[in-house]
């Protein structure tokens, strides 16, 4: 991991030159929840010019990065980022809580995310995800290997709002995923077996034959559905 993110940044450097200001890992690198065959590495990355000329110069290196297997970095110019952080509350709190600074100064050492909006992101996207949830069964055979990437691809945006979302009502900020799903458990009853299952697949703790897939689906599915309900009750409570 460490010869990626250095070899990345050697590529942004020698592609955007004084243009790049600075490059942040975030996310579960950080955390120490790191999954090596299931989670990214995510990076956040400010220039001083975003232009479609300096875009085409870093095309190269961020197709390098994904090529590697990661998500393409979030690109900001520091102004644009002051501005909008208000909109993107619970990715600001994360990316200043966890993040190790790659290139450039700890602007996030200052900076203080602002969240007079981050309850109703954590709503919204809460229902987002929910709705994402619903459509990817949907559309998807009902096999349990497509069951099983449909529960893998949405758990850690739905632990992350957990967390969020029992942030916004306790003030207190559960530190890990199972963390969270425990919180929310003890709000809802809601079994989070189905959950637990998947990040338990995530950490290699379980093998996809150790896990009943349908039942997990289930018990995943109506986890959501409780959590997305009671947020929005106590949430309403507090309008």
């Amino acid at each position: 991991m460490e010869a990626k993110l250095a070899e990345f940044v050697n590529r942004l450097k020698d592609a955007a030159g004084e243009n790049l200001r600075s490059v942040v890992l975030y996310g579960s690198a950080v955390t120490g929840e790191f999954c090596e065959n299931h989670s990214d590495l995510n990076t956040l990355c400010l220039f001083g010019s975003l232009a479609t000329a300096d875009l085409a110069q870093l095309y190269p290196a961020v197709e390098w990065w994904i090529a590697e297997g990661n998500r393409a970095p979030l690109l900001f110019k520091f102004d644009e980022l002051a501005r909008s952080a208000h909109l993107f509350a619970v990715e600001m709190f994360d990316v200043k809580k966890y993040h190790r600074v790659l290139f450039g100064r700890d602007w996030l050492e200052d900076f203080q995310p602002p969240l007079q909006l981050h309850g109703l992101q954590v709503e919204r996207d809460l229902h987002l995800e929910r709705l994402k949830l619903r459509q990817a069964i949907l559309a998807a055979p009902q096999k349990p290997k497509m069951q099983l990437e449909i529960m893998l691809s949405l758990v850690s945006k739905f632990c992350t709002l957990f967390r969020h979302a029992v942030m916004a009502v306790d003030a207190s900020v559960p530190q890990t995923k199972r963390e969270s799903l425990a919180a929310i458990a003890s709000w809802t009853g809601a079994d989070p077996s189905g959950f637990e299952s998947i990040l338990d697949y995530r950490e290699g703790k379980r093998k996809r034959r150790q896990i009943d897939l349908e039942s997990a689906l289930h018990s995943y599915v109506e986890f959501v559905e409780l959590a997305a309900n009671e947020v929005d009750r106590r949430f309403a409570a507090r309008r």
